[in-house]
């Protein structure tokens, strides 16, 4: 019987499995990088609601393994011009909220400084990466938005609620299918790409991940945004009408989402706990905070009630382990991913992936917090 919350009690395994997160099994070497914000964000969210202080100190000494006297970032780059390098400074806010060390803000205003110097479409959107030019990829608006969002109100420059505003706008403009009302997982302005729609510029294919990043972003996001701001309302009208479009697309047996979003059982495809967690978490958010209506908090608490069912498993240390979740699923680079169905189905799957254990957790609590 458990006697704690599904959110602490895989928050609890995961941190005793894993002391250091950069140090995961699964990592080729210690390095700041987005799977850390991931975990870390969770535990933020854990640790407002508990007050337990283990979750900060976990958060703030796994931080510390980068975050040098002067500001400075070790392992970071500024000049790989990569999004996903963004990620993991999400946590900067509350370390300097809680502390006052400069050394966190510097370290924010390093990531801010890779933001205003980084490549753009003609439009304005974030390249995904500098090795991928011309490209943005639904990942991205997750790496950046909500932290642009975040420092905008943490530090009084709100231009960056505009550039938040404008990431999640373009993203959609530029992915959406009319027909499905999916999003396409990337999305090539110079359409070079052996992956991208020579009409479009869109890749083939709707990965669940990809969009459940993006609709992480926008809920996320609008906990940041004013109100009376020009795009809040577009914003949240693009994300009811994403919801309406991803709760269609749920399995009716499992209540999960399957790797491919829209493929349903076809051969190959499968249920997959990271996209799942990630619906579940930004559709009970949605709902909690009035953006959706109730047929969306249902779609979530069926989706929390079979990540429970099929993919939360017990290791024979004891502790909770969230498996089925997609290792990593890109577009382009060497070797060239093609954006196939049968590339998105050949990626393997891993246990406690911190892309699919950070969203799991964060969905545990709002649906929680719903049933309190």
């Amino acid at each position: 019987m458990l006697t704690t919350t599904w959110s602490q009690a895989v928050t609890d395994s995961f941190i005793r499995r894993y002391p250091i997160a950069a140090d995961m099994p699964h990592h080729k070497k210690r390095s700041w990088q987005y799977e850390n914000g991931c975990i870390f964000t969770a535990l933020e969210r854990v640790w407002r609601i508990t007050g337990d202080k283990r979750y900060f100190d976990y958060i703030k000494s796994n931080m510390d393994l980068f975050i040098r006297p002067d500001g400075s970032i070790a392992t970071y780059e500024l000049n790989e011009y990569n999004v996903d390098q963004i990620n993991q400074g999400k946590s900067l806010f509350v370390l300097f909220e809680q502390t006052g060390e400069e050394k966190y803000r510097k370290a924010l205003e390093r990531l801010i400084a890779q933001l205003k110097g980084h490549p753009r479409t003609s439009e304005g959107g974030l390249w995904h990466k500098k090795i991928y030019p011309f490209q943005m990829w639904l990942d991205g608006v997750y790496m950046t938005a909500p932290l642009m969002a975040a420092y905008a109100g943490m530090f009084d420059e709100p231009e960056w609620f505009d550039e938040a505003a404008n990431e999640i706008l373009l993203m959609e403009k530029r992915a959406r299918d009319p027909l499905t009302g999916l999003l396409y997982h990337g999305w090539d302005e110079s359409k070079e790409q052996q992956w991208a729609n020579p009409v479009t510029g869109c890749s083939p294919h709707f990965w669940s991940r990809a969009i459940g990043w993006y609709m992480m972003a926008v809920v996320d996001v609008l906990d940041f945004l004013p109100e009376g701001h020009p795009k809040r309302g577009q914003i949240v009208g693009i994300f009811y009408r994403l919801s309406k479009a991803i709760v269609r697309m749920q399995d009716d047996e499992s209540g999960l989402w399957y790797q491919v979003t829209d493929q349903g059982r076809r051969a190959g495809n499968y249920l997959e706990a990271s996209g799942s967690s990630m619906f579940t978490y930004a559709l009970a958010k949605g709902a909690r905070l009035g953006y959706l209506d109730g047929s969306s908090l249902t779609a979530a608490r069926k989706g929390h009630q079979g990540l429970l069912d099929r993919c939360l498993k017990t290791g024979p240390d004891e502790a909770l382990i969230l498996s089925n979740t997609c290792s990593v699923a890109g577009l382009g680079g060497d070797p060239y991913r093609d954006g196939s169905y049968a590339y998105y189905i050949s990626e393997p799957t891993r246990d406690d992936d911190p892309k699919g254990v950070a969203p799991f957790i964060m969905a545990c609590l709002e649906i929680e917090a719903e049933s309190e």
